[in-house]
């Protein structure tokens, strides 16, 4: 059996969200880390940083030591105020706009309450991706966890537009009876709208 496909995120704030140019911050973790094959940088719309997803082919593992030694790399260059994480791909699904340009990203990284783990992956994947998925705007939706930090569940959505988590259809996903369940299991979360870089 296939492991499952890694990224790095690394994320950027205060000072070292400018450090590197914004634009340069793929080229960096690229440059650090050569086993990054495909990079995609965005800067969150309210200021509070950059996000990097460095994702490796499936089936190359990633392991502690590594990232260890890819953070003493990145100190070098960042100064402190970053984080570097790997993340391991759950599911993914193709959205109702597939093809179209995404210059917008949307994340909401969360902590399930403590026995809560299970009915919330579940969630996940069996009502709430697919139909956010299946609101138009919506390009790509994908469900990660964080092997290294937090918080533990990453989910994020690559749209059209920032408008489209503001649309009648995508908030009836939200409204679900299994959401009002789920929702109140989240523990430290942060949901952060994105435009590409």
């Amino acid at each position: 059996m296939s492991q499952a496909t890694l990224a790095l995120l690394l994320r950027l704030s205060g000072a070292s969200a400018e450090a590197p140019s914004r634009d340069g911050a793929v080229a960096l973790l690229r440059r650090e880390e050569p086993s990054v094959h495909q990079a995609h940088a965005y800067a969150a719309l309210d200021g509070s940083g950059v996000y990097v997803y460095g994702w490796l082919r499936r089936g190359d593992e990633f392991s502690v030591g590594a990232v260890e030694s890819l953070r003493s790399s990145l100190t070098a260059s960042l100064g402190a105020a970053f984080t570097l994480d790997r993340l391991e791909l759950q599911r993914a699904f193709d959205g109702a706009s597939a093809g179209a340009p995404a210059p917008c990203f949307y994340a909401v990284e969360t902590d399930p309450a403590e026995g809560s783990e299970e009915e919330m992956f579940r969630w996940y994947d069996v009502e709430h991706m697919p139909g956010l998925a299946a609101v138009p705007g919506c390009v790509r939706a994908l469900r990660l966890i964080n092997r290294d930090g937090g918080p533990r569940s990453h989910a994020c959505y690559a749209l059209t537009d920032a408008g489209v988590t503001s649309t009648p259809a995508w908030l009836a996903v939200r409204e679900t009876a299994w959401s009002s369940r789920v929702r109140p299991n989240f523990r430290n979360t942060r949901r952060t709208m994105f435009r590409a870089l």
